[in-house]
């Protein structure tokens, strides 16, 4: 369905960079912050890429002395190249394992013209001396720490190589990030917003198990969210935390804080979250109208040798009614190629979505991350098939499955997406209630069906103006479901509030 051939040029090659600039001086106290281009997975929606921006970056920005301007480029927004005019002083790239290349790209083009280039990143931290080579420093770890240091070194002539955060600090002393830096049309919401750092968990195959990272969980102080969601003006957030259930007292907290706002959220939970189906009802009427929940995998299994901590997929089927039951949508993330998945894993998979009538789903390609765990058990097997990192990015296989070919593996990663955007599967999983079809038919197919407008959309700007009436209307009728939520009748979870449909 979504073939390689039909992705656009713009979502597939980086823009060009021009070698003939040639600026004539170095604009002093001026930072550049790039974020850099990679090809979009055909298979997915072009749209998640414009969700929301890096919070990376914006923060690092918000910890630029007052007396440097600073600027934000992102090339997946599909304007050009990173500006040259004025030149800055110094470019700070984040590297992340897919776009390394990329990053690389970047740092020559503009240490060759008299800038100097700052590195930070995840793949700085699993990978400091490739990354070295292509920098006149790293950033490693918390660079919301070192950023203002580097700044001073640099205006001294003193720069050191490598400049080390950590992420052990009260998280309550970062910045909130330069959303002023944004453009604002280019992103369905502007409002990215993190509560909480690490996670519970520490799968073998996550990021988050890379050596040399050490993320203890952290909070954030509930007022900095409230007030930085308010300030921002959106109706809709996202929380980009790991896993902002980690905590449910604290989740509990952060809930009843946001609940005057009268704004909408999603945020990537844990499902073990539903342990406590009240605190779901906390969930909805704060706002939440969407979780995105890492299953991983439906075999107990492949969960017990990843090292995750998970109820058994068994119960999988209960806890997503729970979110259903109290008007909270689903996304699904489910990671194919484990060592006990064999070629029935795809149907199977995709089978259960749908019998759960998940209103969204995304699949991963197993993936051995430099620095993780599963890397050096695949290293040490001689199951890697290269070290191409451009594709070590979920959707391409890069190693040796053992209970199918690599290739078995790529196309069952394919037929899943083929199958799930669908229009057969995306009716299938239509809510139950008539009154709730037609708002989550028009999210499904702007995001799901719509890759071929994506382009032209990013291209022009018009993201926000395209996707913001639709998450204004999510929005009412949240508002109104949770009227109803809040003077329902007692119900089989608890004494506070039944099972009503949000379709009003």
């Amino acid at each position: 369905m979504f073939k390689s051939s039909r992705v656009p040029r713009p979502m597939r090659i980086p823009p060009a960079l021009d070698p003939r600039a040639a600026p004539t001086e170095v604009a002093p106290k001026h930072a550049l912050l790039i974020n850099p281009f990679y090809p979009k997975d055909p298979h997915a929606s072009f749209g998640k890429h414009v969700l929301t921006p890096s919070l990376a970056l914006t923060s690092i920005a918000a910890s630029t002395p007052a007396d440097w301007s600073v600027r934000y480029w992102d090339e997946n927004l599909l304007h050009g190249p990173p500006p040259w005019r004025p030149f800055p002083q110094v470019v700070g790239i984040t590297v992340h394992l897919t776009f390394a290349e990329r990053a690389y790209e970047l740092a020559r083009w503009y240490r060759q013209r008299g800038a100097t280039v700052i590195l930070g990143g995840l793949h700085v931290v699993s990978c400091p001396e490739e990354a070295a080579i292509h920098a006149d420093a790293l950033a490693i770890g918390e660079g919301v720490q070192v950023w203002p240091q580097i700044l001073r070194d640099v205006e001294s002539d003193c720069l050191q190589a490598i400049y080390r955060g950590d992420y052990r600090r009260p998280y309550r002393e970062a910045p909130a990030p330069r959303r002023d830096l944004l453009p604002r049309d280019s992103f369905l919401t502007t409002t990215s917003l993190i509560a909480t750092r690490g996670c519970h968990n520490r799968c073998g195959f996550c990021y988050l198990a890379t050596d040399g990272l050490h993320m203890p969980y952290l909070m954030r102080d509930v007022e900095q969210i409230v007030a930085e969601f308010q300030s921002d003006g959106q109706a809709y957030g996202v929380f980009v935390d790991n896993n902002l259930g980690s905590r449910p007292d604290y989740l509990r907290r952060l809930c009843r804080a946001l609940r005057p706002l009268e704004k909408i959220w999603s945020a990537a939970v844990s499902i073990d979250v539903t342990d406590d189906p009240m605190l779901i009802r906390e969930m909805a009427l704060a706002g939440c109208t969407g979780v995105f929940v890492g299953f991983e995998s439906l075999q107990g299994e492949n969960l017990a040798a990843a090292g995750k901590k998970s109820p058994r997929p068994d119960d999988y089927a209960r806890r997503v009614r729970i979110f259903h039951d109290f008007g909270i949508q689903v996304n699904g993330s489910f990671v194919l190629g484990f060592d006990h998945d064999g070629p029935e894993v795809f149907s199977d998979t995709v089978s259960w979505i749908e019998q759960n009538r998940l209103e969204c789903a995304t699949f991963h390609i197993l993936t051995p991350y430099p620095g993780t765990p599963l890397f050096r058990q695949m290293e040490s097997e001689k199951r890697l098939l290269h070290r191409d990192w451009s594709l070590y990015d979920t959707a391409h296989v890069v190693f040796r499955p053992r209970r199918m070919a690599p290739e078995q593996l790529q196309d069952g990663y394919a037929w899943c997406y083929q199958r799930l955007f669908s229009h057969r599967s995306i009716w299938r999983r239509r809510p139950l209630d008539g009154r709730a079809v037609m708002p989550y038919l028009a999210m499904s197919y702007l995001y799901k069906r719509s890759n071929f407008l994506w382009q032209f959309l990013i291209r022009h700007r018009l993201t926000a103006s395209v996707w913001r009436p639709l998450v204004e209307v999510t929005r009412r009728r949240h508002l109104r479901y949770r009227q109803q939520l809040e003077t329902a009748a007692p119900s089989r979870y608890g004494a506070a509030g039944s099972v009503i449909s949000p379709g009003v």
